[in-house]
């Protein structure tokens, strides 16, 4: 398969998988596939990183080191169900604050439901809104979060100011997303995991081989590491780093306001 990956300079806004789409219909199509897999979407993230995404999360929030104090906030993006902000509050013994936004409100109700019946809907808020347009005021969060959901946003530079914007001054940036395998043989296992095995799967596990068909057709669109980190450090972001995981099945970049 002949790389179709968007570089630094853009093309995710108009790329839903590998359709090329007009201006402005990327999110509601994004939005029907999220309304159709929340359910179901640990399953999915399962079945996309044959379970892996799991220890990935516990290292993002490894590293990020979460403080254990009341006043210490962060803000998980596109994080509807919950899975990074209650990792990032049981990281901080159940002391910091954590604010789940998402677009999607069928994800964000899974979540409300999971904070719930962990006991920590005192810790941790839910936001319907666009990663593109945060309502927050400028230098509100110590940490911004986002795992597995910034190729879904269709201006991911606009997203990236909008981090930059609503972190305070020394706050921290950290992006966990699927991307480019750095390791040959693992590289092509993985394509034929992906193109091949994944959506049918996705089909009879939960009858929707579409949506899953549409997320890793996403992960191939979206830019490698290295130009995933140049449009970080365009929004203003210093001290860019990224590590892979898993032979670059998934890379986490890190980024501060400083």
């Amino acid at each position: 398969m002949t790389d179709q990956r968007t570089t630094a300079s853009g093309g995710m806004e108009t790329s839903f998988g590998f359709r090329n789409v007009e201006p402005g219909e990327k999110q509601p199509l994004v939005n029907e596939v999220f309304h159709r897999v929340a359910k179901r979407y640990d399953l999915m993230n399962d079945l996309m990183s044959a379970g892996l995404h799991r220890l990935w999360k516990d290292a993002m929030v490894a590293w990020l080191n979460p403080r254990p104090n009341p006043i210490w906030r962060s803000l998980d993006v596109a994080g509807g169900t919950g899975d990074i902000a209650f990792r990032i509050v049981e990281a901080s013994r159940r002391q910091a604050h954590a604010t789940v936004l998402d677009i999607n409100g069928s994800m964000l109700e899974v979540g409300k439901a999971r904070a719930a019946k962990k006991g920590l809907s005192a810790n941790v808020d839910f936001v319907e809104a666009s990663a593109e347009e945060l309502p927050f005021d400028d230098g509100t969060f110590d940490a911004y979060t986002i795992a597995f959901g910034i190729r879904n946003v269709p201006d991911i530079n606009l997203a990236l100011r909008e981090a930059h914007r609503v972190l305070k001054p020394g706050g921290r940036f950290l992006c966990l997303e699927f991307s480019e395998v750095d390791m040959p043989l693992l590289d092509k296992a993985y394509e034929a995991w992906s193109f091949k095995a994944i959506p049918e799967i996705g089909k009879v596990v939960t009858g929707d081989r579409d949506s899953y068909a549409y997320l890793v057709e996403s992960i191939r669109k979206f830019p490698n590491q290295p130009n995933f980190a140049a449009m970080i450090g365009r929004a203003g972001f210093e001290r860019v780093t990224f590590r892979n995981y898993s032979g670059g099945i998934a890379a986490l970049h890190s980024g501060w306001k400083l």
